[in-house]
């Protein structure tokens, strides 16, 4: 039994920031795997790629992930490019891989399921309500608004959400998606649209003004902490994931959790590429100690009122 498994192809991406072009891999499944490469707890990724990228499969294994690589024509190729605003990005998609379905899932156990897809045909509904059945679903939502033309990734809702959202426990969304998938503009009202469609934790990330989190009629603020420098943006989304459900199986509460992938987001945005898993870096964001953190609550109270 695992306590978190994560579907979802790791991708080729090519990150273009005002400071430097980079090639590496990327999607939610490698930057949540990477994330908890070093964190105790039993943790397995399935993914689908071409063998010209099998040796990403490898480089997880070594670094301790239990990597499930289902067979694919191609890998997904991303162009990831963003502005000195890095909140925001263009995305165009060179190239797709097969999508999960229930014939091609492993026999998998585990307490979590967290799917990641990146464009709306990835992952079946027909396997998502499976693994409702084994464990609890955690959904980073954004893939099931994506579709692609001529390239360019676009966004439009999801036609099976009132199907789907039932068998959802934990759904993540910025700030955009959340309005895509609900008509909502204000966070509240939107989270609440969400949890009346059955979803039992709603997560809306608000890049740096922090994150919100909806359950049992609860709205819970999650500050941002403040980098070091801003770097690279890519995957901070997926280690805040990483993070926050972690620290859930540990037992922590919504708080708790929320704060601990706040601050491993944080960590991730001050250089390119993956959270490292040096733990020791999140302790020292988290230290409630300091009068800087205090500044940073304050700040967040005042972002709140403009998005509630």
């Amino acid at each position: 039994m695992y306590d978190i498994c994560t579907i979802g192809h790791i991708t080729l991406d090519k990150v273009v920031t005002p400071q430097s072009i980079n090639y590496m891999p990327g999607g939610t499944s490698f930057y949540f795997s990477k994330a908890l490469q070093k964190a105790d707890i039993k943790y397995a990724l399935v993914t689908a790629l071409a063998t010209s990228e099998l040796g990403v499969v490898s480089e997880l294994r070594n670094s301790g992930v239990e990597v499930y690589a289902l067979p694919s024509e191609h890998s997904v190729y991303f162009e990831n490019i963003y502005s000195h605003n890095q909140n925001n990005r263009e995305q165009n998609v060179l190239q797709k891989a097969s999508p999960f379905d229930v014939p091609v899932m492993p026999d998998i156990n585990a307490k979590i399921y967290h799917l990641g897809p990146l464009l709306s045909d990835d992952i079946s509904l027909e396997l998502l309500k499976l693994l409702a059945t084994k464990g609890m679903v955690s959904l980073d939502i954004q893939g099931y608004l994506r579709y692609v033309k001529d390239k360019k990734v676009l966004y439009k809702d999801w036609s099976d959400k009132k199907e789907a959202l039932p068998y959802v426990s934990i759904l993540k969304a910025n700030e955009f998606e959340m309005e895509v998938l609900t008509g909502k503009s204000k966070v509240q009202e939107g989270a609440k649209y969400l949890a009346d469609m059955g979803v039992r934790e709603v997560i809306i990330t608000l890049g740096s003004h922090g994150s919100v989190i909806y359950t049992q009629g609860q709205f819970h603020k999650i500050p941002a902490f403040t980098p070091t420098a801003v770097i690279d943006a890519t995957g901070c989304g997926d280690t805040y994931m990483a993070g926050y459900l972690s620290k859930k199986i540990a037992g922590a509460d919504v708080v708790e959790a929320g704060e601990f992938g706040a601050a491993m987001a944080t960590i991730n945005i001050e250089a390119s590429g993956p959270f490292s898993g040096d733990f020791n870096k999140v302790a020292k964001v988290l230290n409630y100690e300091t009068p800087d953190r205090y500044e940073k609550v304050f700040s967040w109270a005042e972002a709140w009122s403009s998005v509630a």
